[in-house]
């Protein structure tokens, strides 16, 4: 009789525990504010943010184009920092963070739906290899896309979250990249880029590079450009480099601008490498004047970039070129 009853016991025991684990539905982790869905009208804009310290200036930006709705935050690992934080920045109904970690949540039709109803999106950093690996050709990448052309909302990323939003992503699939090896070798194996799972405007044949001068990644970044002129077919690359503290802020017709503390770098190129092949130095001159490097800094108030639907107004800040694998810079 004891054995019966302790049997009994122990089941409704793990009945319970299985109650308590079942997921959510659609993978969030934690909300604050709201729990209901509302719709209001939003203003696209993108937010490309290099790291380290968030900048409250260029999240307010978002939240203004938000008008007061429902906040999304995505990311593949971390927890929900940014529930509270973005929540007290400005006027919004709600902060939920989605923790997709795997390709079997990414799929999830649940997950897609959930993504949908924001009218603000943030990718966390993290690993950006595994926001590709995970979300490529899934219902997350489905419902960013939808984000992006028909509810038009401002979608912005930080560290690895900046760097999927570009048209070609560095993504980390075989570990960092560090600008002295692959300068010298531009088909290193850690130099793996491919083209992102979501299409931004503006951004179609650029590439982000973020933690930018603290880290010195300004060499892999004319590398990767490098690779993109000539095995990619692109004509003209553009490259955007975010220092941290920093973001660039990007509204739906195009006009940039710089907040934060640091620096934001575009790069521009239409010429392909003299010498770009496996196990080599990489040689990319083009009369000392391969890359024009427009170079910004950043401000609370936000620093005027140009329009990147057009032509860089005016002389480049700098011309860089590579001679035998070494990085040169030349102010103008």
């Amino acid at each position: 009789m004891k054995s019966g009853i302790c049997l009994l016991l122990m089941l409704v025991a793990l009945c319970s525990l299985a109650q308590e684990t079942q997921p959510t539905g659609y993978e969030g982790i934690g909300i604050t504010g709201d729990s209901s869905d509302v719709t209001v009208p939003t203003e696209s804009g993108i937010v490309l943010m290099g790291g380290s310290t968030d900048v409250d200036q260029a999240l307010q930006w978002m939240i203004d184009r938000a008008k007061g709705g429902d906040v999304v935050i995505i990311r593949a690992s971390g927890s929900t920092g940014y529930n509270d934080f973005i929540y007290g920045l400005g006027q919004v109904n709600s902060v939920e963070t989605l923790l997709i970690d795997t390709r079997a949540k990414a799929l999830k039709e649940s997950v897609g739906k959930r993504i949908r109803e924001a009218e603000m999106l943030f990718i966390a950093g993290g690993d950006q290899w595994n926001y590709v690996r995970f979300w490529r050709d899934s219902e997350v990448s489905k419902a960013i896309q939808y984000l992006i052309e028909t509810k038009k909302i401002p979608i912005g990323g930080t560290s690895a979250g900046c760097a999927v939003l570009s048209g070609y992503i560095f993504d980390a699939a075989r570990g960092s990249a560090y600008s002295k090896d692959v300068l010298k070798n531009p088909y290193d194996s850690t130099v793996s880029i491919s083209k992102s799972f979501i299409e931004l405007p503006y951004l179609k044949n650029t590439i982000s590079d973020q933690h930018y001068s603290q880290r010195e990644r300004q060499g892999r970044h004319v590398t990767f450009m490098a690779r993109m002129l000539k095995d990619m077919n692109v004509k003209h690359a553009v490259g955007i480099g975010v220092d941290e503290k920093t973001a660039l802020c990007i509204d739906e017709d195009g006009n940039a601008f710089a907040y934060g503390k640091n620096l934001v770098y575009v790069l521009t190129s239409r010429v392909a490498p003299e010498q770009c092949e496996p196990g080599k130095p990489l040689t990319f001159n083009r009369k000392n004047k391969a890359i024009e490097a427009f170079i910004y800094q950043a401000s609370v108030t936000g620093t005027p970039v140009y329009n990147l639907k057009e032509k860089p107004p005016g002389k480049p800040t700098e011309y860089w070129r590579v001679e035998n694998g070494a990085l040169l810079r030349t102010k103008n």
